[in-house]
């Protein structure tokens, strides 16, 4: 089946001001020739369309001067992109003619929540399309701050806006131990709201800020000062396996001392390309490798129990799809060793796979053999699980962390939270949360309807959720053994922020979840809407406390139980 697997060429994120720049991010091509055939069918004149302010500083200066205004929340004020939103500084944008980008943002992708941005002039068009093209030099001119620049306009959802209606939810009532229930009823029609282009403003954590948790917990900052902290592994002996994605590297830490902090820190290795999963094998306490998830690839290098320092050099061992869009691959072994499981996202929001082939093998969950061969479908139609997956250790079923599309409005379509089932089908694109057509692909695909598995857990919808751990510490009290704690990194397709929090999924010590879900850890937002946390990894500590990557603040935190 063809439609169970396969890349589209173009990234459907949509974003405060230039959204529609998020999807020139998304394709992949190798050279800007081969890139105006393809480039959402661009037409020849429009591609080859010179730019009058190509190479000028003072046109660059302009530029950046707009994008500051317009698209900095969504991209990066180096274009490097903002969570799941892609990087203009490299990629597909970069090789584009300047006439192909600007005939995009012109156009603009409406059907997925894109404005088309001809109400811009011209000239201010021409503009930002010569400042993109100084981003890959590192010599891209500041933005000018004004006076206005630098008051911070409070989101659409600070305070004084309207409470949300339940069960959804912003973060201004995200509390610990607030327990929440989404079921497939309580679900709107698409459009009901306008689709919110609604990114996140990062800025210092302020010195009075910081995570808030349950009575009887307490947060510590493990670690600061890192590059981009992702997925975090506990090793069988104890050890913290940190990938720094943008840097390419992974660190090491060793203990804990009194006041909560590593008692050593090494950088293990480096020369990763978009590092994110890590896997030891064989499992259980004596490994031999470490396997690594890139954005295109699986690589392996030897390891020992105690290795600080690689032993040996990275060996590829099998080829991913990619690059570009969601590029995060986690990975895992199967509890018998035999199979390594890796999760590949789509790379793009919604657009008909069936007219893109160029999406195979994506928004799946793969298996291979340990050596990269035998490559099988293990389950399909799952948006983006690459930002966790992990097996139950009590009933040895696999789960996955997913970040569903955007574009039908701020309560479709629900993040979630599942159970995997080996040949299963989870809708994406032409179906959602059971038997719910996208309206964009009506009328695709119906023989499918009814093999579309309905998740365990369904979470705020744009939540951004990450990676989980299932809680397998005894520090923490008995009812929490065998529960998932996971990080949701948080919304930018609402208009009322959402997620930026750590939540907790009871399973009651059955292996079964209820739907339920509880905020655990929360305050990663100001008042005014503004972020200085956004929750990644997780992995539980050999002495049983919580840690948990921050990729807004640079930092682990440590979630310790501390008594009633």
């Amino acid at each position: 089946m063809n439609h169970r697997r396969k890349r589209i060429q173009e990234n459907t994120v949509a974003c405060l001001g230039l959204a529609a720049l998020a999807i020139l991010g998304s394709l992949a091509v190798p050279s800007a020739s081969a890139q105006t055939k393809s480039f959402h069918d661009a037409p020849p004149a429009a591609a080859t369309a010179k730019n009058p302010f190509a190479g000028k500083a003072d046109a660059a200066q302009a530029g950046a001067n707009i994008y500051a205004k317009k698209c900095v929340l969504c991209h990066g004020d180096k274009g490097q992109g903002v969570g799941n939103i892609p990087a203009l500084a490299k990629g597909a944008t970069q090789a584009a003619s300047d006439g192909a980008i600007f005939w995009f943002i012109t156009k603009g992708s409406v059907e997925n929540g894109m404005p088309a941005w001809a109400s811009l002039p011209a000239d201010s068009r021409w503009q930002i399309v010569t400042f993109l093209k100084t981003l890959p030099t590192g010599k891209a001119p500041a933005a000018v701050k004004t006076s206005a620049d630098a008051v911070a306009a409070p989101a659409p959802s600070a305070a004084g806006g309207p409470a949300p209606t339940a069960p959804f939810t912003d973060f201004r009532f995200e509390q610990p131990g607030t327990v929440r229930k989404i079921t497939v009823a309580d679900l709107p029609q698409p459009y009901a709201t306008k689709s919110a282009g609604n990114g996140p403003k990062v800025v210092p954590r302020p010195a009075d800020a910081w995570p808030k948790t349950l009575a009887g917990f307490t947060v510590q900052q493990y670690a600061t000062g890192l590059k981009n902290p992702r997925l975090i592994t506990t090793a069988p002996n104890g050890d913290i396996f940190l990938v720094e994605a943008q840097a390419g590297e992974i660190k090491v830490f060793r203990g804990i001392s009194a006041d909560g902090k590593p008692q050593q820190m090494e950088t293990f290795a480096t020369g990763f390309s978009t590092p994110y999963g890590v896997a030891f094998f064989p499992p259980g306490p004596n490994p031999q490798w470490m396997y690594v998830g890139n954005e295109t690839s699986v690589v392996r290098l030897p390891y020992q129990n105690g290795d600080l320092k690689a032993r040996g050099a990275q060996e590829k061992i099998v080829d991913l799809p990619g690059p570009d869009g969601h590029w995060t691959r986690d990975l895992i072994f199967t509890p018998d060793g035999k199979k390594l499981i890796v999760a590949v996202g789509s790379g793009s929001n919604v657009d008909d796979p069936d007219t893109h082939p160029d999406e195979k093998n994506r928004a799946d969950i793969l298996e291979f053999n340990p050596d990269g061969s035998g490559l099988r479908v293990y389950a399909y139609g799952i948006r983006n699980a690459g930002g966790g997956i992990a097996f139950d250790p009590k009933t040895g079923e696999l789960w996955c962390s997913v970040n569903e599309r955007d574009g039908l409005g701020d309560n479709l379509v629900p993040d979630y939270i599942t159970h995997v089932e080996d040949g299963g089908f989870y809708g994406w694109p032409w179906w959602y949360m059971g038997g719910h057509q996208d309206p964009r692909l009506k009328g695709k695909h119906p023989e499918l309807k009814d093999k579309v598995i309905t998740p365990d857990v369904l979470l705020q919808p744009h939540n951004a959720s990450l990676q989980f751990a299932f809680y397998t510490g005894n520090q923490f009290p008995a009812e929490y053994r065998g529960d998932i704690f996971a990080s949701e990194h948080g919304s930018w397709n609402k208009a009322a922020r959402a997620g930026y929090e750590v939540i907790r999924v009871p399973l009651h010590q059955t292996g079964k979840a209820t739907g339920e879900y509880e905020d655990f850890v929360t305050g990663f937002v100001l008042d005014n809407g503004q972020v200085w946390g956004r929750p990644v990894g997780m992995t539980v500590a050999s002495d049983g406390s919580l840690l948990v990557t921050d990729d807004a603040s640079n930092s682990i935190w440590r979630i310790v139980y501390t008594g009633n």
